[in-house]
């Protein structure tokens, strides 16, 4: 049997390796849009999506309006709003439409994700890159040894967390007015 704790050090070395390679000023930049945006509207699938659906928790909690694309309460997209894409790949189908139609309406869009080329990378206003070796780079340090695309998964959760904390210290936000927005029909 694996030993677990091996097997947290690597993951949470990756982790660590992954985010220390994202550009600081490309973040900085998604802060300041999702500040300006009258809502903010997140789209991914599958684990992605679970990554995206915390950070959209967390961004409410800030006092963001901020829906995942698809709610039953999602308002209407409109000019002053910001779509945030996650989508390791670029391509995956449902993100991309929902960008498209996104940038027909006139929205913003940012992309979070590893390509480098393509639709998102080349039409978002924001763009996010995780470095993900074989996508856009063959630097041996980017090279996950965890299952398929968790390492961007996980990298991505922690990711939102850390915009959050951004956000909370960068405008000067009451931690005790923030707290009192967390739910508490728990």
């Amino acid at each position: 049997m694996p030993d677990f704790h091996a097997l947290q050090t690597i993951a949470l070395e990756e982790i660590e390796v992954t985010l220390s390679g994202i550009n600081p000023a490309q973040v900085g930049g998604l802060v300041t849009e999702i500040m300006c945006a009258n809502q903010v509207f997140l789209v991914g699938v599958g684990r992605v999506n679970l990554s995206l659906l915390a950070f959209c928790k967390r961004l409410n909690h800030l006092g963001v309006k901020a829906y995942p694309v698809g709610a039953i309460n999602e308002p209407r997209f409109n000019e002053d709003d910001l779509l945030i894409v996650g989508s390791r790949s670029g391509k995956t189908i449902f993100p991309l439409s929902i960008a498209q139609k996104a940038k027909e309406i006139g929205g913003k869009l940012a992309y979070i994700g590893s390509a480098t080329q393509g639709f998102l990378p080349e039409k978002a206003d924001i763009v996010v890159t995780f470095p993900a070796y074989g996508i856009n780079t063959e630097d041996p340090r980017f090279k996950s040894t965890q299952i398929m695309t968790t390492l961007f998964e996980q990298s991505l959760l922690v990711f939102g967390d850390i915009v959050c904390k951004m956000i909370l210290d960068g405008y000067h936000l009451d931690p005790v007015l923030v707290n009192r927005s967390h739910a508490n029909l728990e």
